[in-house]
């Protein structure tokens, strides 16, 4: 006959054999999770520092002085890779050789819309770039705020332009934080960036980057319609 001492010990022993496939579940579940949220992971990315397309003169939106003979207006989505490339390769020879020789006024007018590809969209990126873009112009920063975000394109609705990183840019330009913080939470120029992508639609801009010259719509190569603008 079993002492009570050994009746303890059995039932000890059966309780630990009841829980222990318990405690293997929850094992597993947790190494589960972990794989999960290791594969999901994306580390922020790190803010890009662009070389900047200064002007000599600059005001708002343009760069150049507005008696130059011809008006250039380039419309152009922020997270448009074409609209990136443009920045990246030829707005800096624009600005030199046209731009800061007095022969071009040169104008940028936000067309956003590569945002509303996205569906029930929270957060549109190419409107709340423009937006953003829009504050920082109210601290004389609009061309530094708009180089960065095309140094920082990282493809079309993918997070680029996060309320995080919107925020990130400001910060990086010292803006202040405060008033640019609490001009694009409050959707301060929401209203401007749809009345600039009216202005686009009624213009005939059917998609970015687009470019007129003294109103017309450039079809060709822009340095070579400038070129043929100059000595006309």
């Amino acid at each position: 006959m079993a002492n009570r001492d050994e009746i303890k010990r059995r039932k000890d022993k059966k309780k630990r054999k009841d829980i222990t496939p318990f405690i293997i579940i929850g094992v597993l579940a947790l190494v589960i999770l972990g794989i999960v949220i290791l594969s999901t992971y994306k580390p922020a990315a790190k803010v890009i520092d662009p070389t900047f397309h200064k002007a000599t003169i600059s005001s708002g939106l343009t760069k150049g002085d507005p008696n130059a003979p011809i008006k250039l207006i380039e419309f152009a989505d922020f997270q448009c890779p074409g609209c990136g490339s443009f920045w990246a390769n030829t707005e800096a020879t624009v600005v030199k050789n046209y731009v800061e020789t007095g022969k071009v006024f040169y104008t940028y007018s936000p067309f956003s819309f590569v945002g509303s590809f996205v569906k029930n969209n929270p957060w549109d990126e190419s409107v709340k770039a423009a937006e953003a873009a829009y504050c920082a112009n109210d601290q004389g920063k609009f061309w530094e705020y708009h180089d960065y975000l095309f140094a920082n394109q990282n493809g079309e609705n993918q997070g680029g332009f996060s309320e995080k990183n919107l925020l990130s840019f400001a910060s990086k330009l010292s803006l202040d934080m405060k008033t640019f913080t609490n001009c694009l939470k409050t959707d301060q120029y929401n209203q401007k960036v749809l009345d600039a992508n009216d202005f686009a639609t009624k213009s005939g801009i059917t998609q970015t980057p687009s470019f007129m010259i003294n109103g017309t719509l450039v079809t060709g190569d822009l340095i070579t319609a400038l070129d043929a603008a100059v000595n006309k």
